[in-house]
Formats: structure tokens, sequence, C-alpha cells
């Protein structure tokens, strides 16, 4: 199926991806107050499974969809998906993403290609394949879940804070592009979270994820997911990740870059 092939017709629907754990299950349990079908996009089908056993005990409607973002035609697996069920994108949360820690030459270059490929192409892919749909109903919305690390250059971790801030300027772009349609388009940038991300990402061996406070994933989700239904443009869900991004808007370029590069070093 192409990708621009997610149906038209069906009952409205909010399309979580990265909905195993961390901020994007908490979404998944924030929005389900709407009281729309929430469709779980993941790699984990256990988990996935779990949460929406979750969900439907407390009389929600979630349906369950493993999918490896990276795989072909990722897009066309969903737009199936919700043809199947009946079902139309009437929200897309994009949260899946994933980071490494490490130089550029010490990576193994598949690596840092996927995360680029997940955190930017695949978002970007889902996003236009909702958006048109969206606009032509003249409702529905684009949560798009970025970082503070979308506002700073990345050394010790350059592909994954370049698909943060590749994230952010799309996000821009189309929030101006559909304004006055109906639609919300919404970038979620906390900064360090409780998720299994740090665990995985080996981010919190650096200086910069030890000193900073962590937020918790169900705190950022329900800032998140009420900042999007308000209709603003981008989210800070505390203080400090307001603070950093403001911060490193201020700092010249090259004396940033010097500081996170100290910052990213591991402990």
């Amino acid at each position: 199926m192409p990708t621009s092939a997610w149906p038209e017709k069906g009952r409205p629907a909010i399309v979580i991806t990265g909905a195993s754990s961390g901020i994007g299950a908490e979404l998944a349990r924030e929005s389900a107050s709407d009281g729309l079908p929430i469709v779980l996009v993941a790699r984990n089908r256990m988990s996935l499974a779990t949460l929406a056993e979750e969900l439907a005990a407390a009389g929600h409607e979630a349906h369950v969809l493993a999918l490896d973002l990276q795989a072909p035609d990722a897009a066309g697996t969903i737009g199936a998906m919700l043809t199947e069920a009946g079902l139309i994108c009437d929200v897309l949360v994009n949260n899946a993403g994933y980071g490494l820690i490490g130089a550029a030459v010490d990576l193994p270059a598949a690596e840092q290609i996927g995360i680029l490929d997940v955190n930017l192409r695949a978002a970007a892919e889902l996003a236009l394949a909702a958006l048109p749909g969206m606009v032509r109903r003249g409702r529905g919305g684009l949560l798009n879940v970025g970082s503070i690390a979308g506002f700073m250059p990345g050394p010790g971790m350059a592909s994954y804070y370049a698909s943060k801030a590749a994230l952010r300027s799309l996000s821009d772009a189309w929030w101006a592009e559909t304004r006055g349609s109906g639609v919300a388009v919404t970038l979620l940038c906390p900064g360090p979270v409780k998720t299994p991300f740090l665990e995985r990402s080996g981010a919190k061996e650096t200086r910069l994820f030890q000193m900073l406070p962590k937020a918790t994933a169900a705190a950022v989700a329900r800032r998140g997911w009420a900042g999007f239904r308000r209709g603003k443009r981008i989210v800070f869900p505390d203080p400090m990740s307001w603070l950093m991004a403001r911060a490193c808007a201020a700092l010249p370029r090259g004396i940033l870059l010097r500081i996170m590069s100290r910052l990213q070093r591991k402990q």
C-alpha cells in the first residue's frame, strides 16, 4: 500500500508510535481519556498487548500493531491496519525513536543511519501520510515528541541530536502550513526523562544526564497532551527544559559546542 493511501473514512483514532514503554505508553494512557480508539505501534508485541489489556480494562478501545518503523513501507502497513479496523488517523503521535552514545568514528555506521531513519525519516513519512487527510477533514493533529537535544549540537551523540533538530524544523514548518486549517501540530520538548531510553542509549553515563534532574514519563505525557489539545506549537513540560532551550539559543555556537563536548563525555 503506498504511503498516501491511509484511509479517509472510518472512526477517528489516535495512532501512537513507540507505545510499548516510556513517554509513548504514558501518552496512550493520557490520550485514552479523549474517548477515541488507540492504535499502539511498536516492535515489542508483548508490551503492547499488556498495555492494550490495561486500557481495555479501563473501558478504552485499543489496537496493537507490532511493527519496526525501519521496515519497508511501514506507513503502508499502518494504513492497511487502519483500513481493516475501520479507523482513520485523527491524531498521530510520533514518539518512536532511539539514540546511542559514542563518537561517529566509533559507532557502527548502520546504527547511526538507523537513528536518523527511525527518529526522522519514519516520523516524516507517517506525518505525510496522515496530514493530508486531516487537512481535508479540517480536524485532527500531529504530536511530535522531540527533545531539548533539538536546540543544541550533540558531539558524542550526533545522529540523535541531529534527528531532533530536524524534527523541530519540520514541526515548525508543518505548524505554519496547517495554521487555520483545524489541524494542530505540536512539538513536545522534554529534557532527560526517567525511561528505558537512558539505559539503552548509554546517555545516563554522561555528565550532562547525570547533572540534570529527570522528569517522569507520566508528567511529560500529561503536560504534552494538555499542550497539544490547547493547540500549542511547542511544549516544554518543565521549567528546566524551557531554560535549557533558551540558554542554548543565547550562547554563541562555538561556546555551546565546547560546553556540550565536555558534558557529553562519559563519566
